[in-house]
């Protein structure tokens, strides 16, 4: 597991309070209803919209804020957001790739470049690290609950590019085509993912430590408590010492 990897574990600990699922719901919601505008409301014929549901559904969102969502799409007062990527860099050169759903993107490009800025960061363009990620499926599991051996041999069977192993966890890398399938038979087979989701895989991590380490931390996270973004990626490899010592 990569350092951002590691991150997105400690963030998804910190979702489970009542003020970051607020924040949480509102990104999910807007990914169903723009998912639901762009391919359907019917997540069977619609893999974006139910990789959304799958999503929020894990977040433990009520069914009927997830099918009012989905309704809104098709609604007169359905607000049409505009998908940007912002592609720049943190500090020592970490590549940063950051998407937003926003109706006002002059006030997004605003603030993710001010969040950039201030991080010791800027923004870059399109293009410029971009080529140093993949998008992928990602499925972890809690190391303490399953038979390591067993679920790699199932992994593979399944179809799995690839298995990190860490000491907590264990990631199974599937390509975006591959995922549902590989996700869907491990479930089959009585292992129970902590996250599955389709995310950008950095092809080569950038090692930090120290003070370095700790900016970048702060600069992901300030950018993802933006309101319009919904997703941050960086190549950072972080000791996870430091991780677990930054505060959210």
């Amino acid at each position: 597991m990569s350092g951002h990897s590691k991150w997105a574990t400690i963030k998804r600990a910190k979702a489970k309070t009542d003020a970051a699922r607020g924040k949480v719901f509102t990104k999910i919601i807007r990914e169903l209803t723009t998912a639901a505008k762009a391919g359907g409301p019917d997540p069977n014929g619609n893999p974006r919209l139910r990789l959304a549901y799958d999503k929020a559904k894990a977040a433990n969102m009520p069914n009927e804020n997830i099918k009012r969502a989905i309704d809104r799409a098709a609604g007169p007062d359905a607000v049409a957001l505009e998908e940007v990527t912002y592609e720049g860099y943190g500090p020592a050169g970490v590549a940063i790739m950051v998407f937003a759903l926003t109706d006002n993107k002059n006030r997004t490009t605003g603030e993710v470049r001010n969040a950039l800025t201030k991080g010791g960061g800027n923004i870059g363009s399109s293009g410029c690290v971009s080529y140093l990620f993949h998008r992928m499926g990602s499925i972890s599991f809690d190391r303490s609950k399953v038979d390591s051996d067993e679920l790699q041999m199932a992994a593979i069977d399944a179809g799995a590019e690839d298995i990190k192993l860490e000491e907590h966890e264990i990631e199974i890398v599937t390509s975006t085509e591959s995922f549902e399938k590989v996700r869907d038979e491990l479930k089959a087979k009585g292992y129970e993912p902590v996250n599955a989701e389709v995310t950008m895989v950095p092809g080569t991590t950038v090692k930090l430590t120290g003070e370095e380490a700790h900016k970048a931390l702060k600069l992901v996270a300030n950018l993802e408590d933006l309101d319009d973004v919904q997703e941050v990626h960086a190549n950072f490899d972080i000791p996870d010492e430091i991780i677990e010592q930054q505060p959210l």
